[in-house]
């Protein structure tokens, strides 16, 4: 796949401790690394593997996170990004970004991720299809030339700055919606807080960004 698509796998280390670089050195092509004592937000760490990108189309995963089919996922990612039409699409709108759809992995799910998951999704493709930008963090795909040209994220927010770089492009341009870019994420930070919780703290980062740039959350609790 890496030969196929002209793959460029970036690792962008926030400073672990664990044994995160040793493995990243068998895999990745670039490893980028945080050595200064001041944590790192996701923000930072996002756009310090940007910098260091030579490929037009960006796609950020987050550590716990990965393709549900990684072929088809490419596939559908190059095709799209690069305006390739097909039967299934024969008109296909310049995207600047799209916005993925996130379950867990089959294996590790139960009902309450099932309803989390569908109603979040469904809520997403809604509010893209309105016209409003909005895109899972765990996994967004952005041309890189309009990812610059707005900014990159915003390194001073330390939570929703996922939903903050989708709302500034959206001001630029569309932001499509694909079932089959769907990515599993690890169900940990769920199984550690709840859906109920982590959904209020999602609400009010997300106003907070819109209304006062700027989250509420002072930092986003790592969970191991």
């Amino acid at each position: 796949l890496r030969e196929c698509y002209a793959l460029e796998l970036i690792v962008s280390d926030g400073g672990s401790t664990d044994r995160t670089l040793v493995i990243a050195e068998q895999y990745a092509d670039v490893i980028v690394r945080h050595t200064d004592t001041k944590r790192q937000t996701i923000a930072e760490g996002r756009n310090a593997g940007a910098a260091v990108a030579r490929g037009d189309v960006l796609i950020f995963l987050n550590g716990d996170t990965v393709p549900a089919n990684p072929a088809r996922f490419l596939e559908i990612v190059s095709r799209i990004m690069n305006n390739v039409q097909s039967s299934e699409s024969p008109h296909i709108p310049n995207y600047l970004a799209l916005a993925c759809p996130v379950e867990i992995a089959p294996h590790e799910r139960r009902l309450s991720d099932v309803l989390f998951h569908s109603f979040f999704n469904t809520y997403v493709r809604l509010l893209n299809t309105l016209g409003m930008g909005i895109g899972r963090g765990e996994c967004q795909i952005v041309r890189a030339e309009a990812f610059r040209a707005v900014g990159g994220y915003n390194s001073a927010i330390a939570a929703g700055e996922d939903f903050d770089l989708y709302q500034r492009l959206r001001a630029r341009g569309q932001i499509g919606w694909h079932k089959e870019t769907l990515v599993h994420e690890s169900p940990r930070r769920f199984r550690r807080f709840g859906y109920t919780r982590i959904l209020w703290l999602w609400a009010v980062n997300a106003v907070s960004v819109i209304v006062r740039h700027k989250a509420v959350s002072e930092e986003w609790e790592a969970i191991r």
